[in-house]
């Protein structure tokens, strides 16, 4: 019977997500396929309204792939049935997680594992972490979606040096080029992200959901296209109960009562 890799727990509409492979949270496949079957689960349940996504210990996030898995994958058309095309599908799970993400960086955050916190609609680091994408030093470069991802974050030109030196960044740089959006105190990243959930938790969740489609569009298609399909999302959300609640709150100068359906 397989460890879990992956735990989860479900508290006033935040789910906490953690990678447990000790002592670095390496990315086996294993791991990749017990993640996606919780994103799966947690993706129709409606008790889980925000996704914190964090790693056990504080060594690691996440130190990137489990290296001793390479073994059989370096023959020509090998890698990508073996590894890369179940890694993304899980990936593109988390990136395309229906509700807010956030990811609570500890320690390292390297190779797969940086490429899986940007997956993440938002990023807490603390101040030691480090961050970094150093498949090139492998003679490979990042296959889960890292090329893509992290460029959009930071830039082309950022994003090229990251991966064509492979050193590591810390979390003053990580924050001032917004690949990251907070730097917490030692071992404080979960209980931040945990916070910033539990914000999220109480917000009107249909329109959260919309919104982060509506933002997501702005990389799918071209800018007038994006724009005109926000026009029917915001359709959907001043139809719902929860913006008849506000604006009604509004009025009589008092707190809202979401329903967060």
């Amino acid at each position: 019977m397989s460890k879990d890799l992956v735990r989860c727990e479900i508290r006033g509409g935040v789910a906490t997500i953690t990678l447990d492979n000790p002592p670095l949270n390496l990315v086996t496949l294993e791991l990749t396929r017990q993640l996606g079957r919780k994103l799966d689960a947690l993706a129709q349940d409606d008790d889980a309204r925000v996704l914190v996504l964090t790693g056990a210990g504080e060594r690691a996030f996440c130190a990137g792939s489990d290296v001793a898995e390479f073994a059989d994958m370096m023959a020509p058309g090998q890698v990508v049935p073996k590894k890369l095309a179940r890694e993304n599908e899980t990936y593109s799970k988390l990136d395309d997680f229906p509700k807010p993400t956030i990811a609570a960086v500890s320690g390292l955050a390297y190779g797969g594992g940086l490429e899986l916190a940007v997956c993440c609609d938002l990023i807490v680091v603390e101040q030691h972490t480090r961050l970094c994408l150093p498949e090139i030093k492998l003679g490979v470069f990042p296959g889960s979606g890292g090329t893509v991802r992290v460029t959009r974050r930071i830039g082309e030109g950022r994003a090229k040096e990251m991966m064509f030196f492979g050193e590591p960044i810390d979390a003053a740089t990580a924050l001032s080029w917004g690949l990251v959006n907070r730097v917490a105190a030692r071992g404080q990243s979960l209980r931040t992200a945990q916070d910033m959930a539990a914000i999220l938790a109480e917000l009107p969740n249909r329109a959260l959901r919309l919104c982060k489609t509506a933002v997501d569009l702005s990389f799918d298609t071209t800018e007038d296209q994006a724009v005109a399909r926000t026009l029917d999302l915001s359709d959907k959300a001043f139809c719902t109960a929860d913006c008849r609640e506000g604006v009604r709150a509004f009025f009589a100068k008092e707190k809202p009562r979401f329903s967060h359906a």
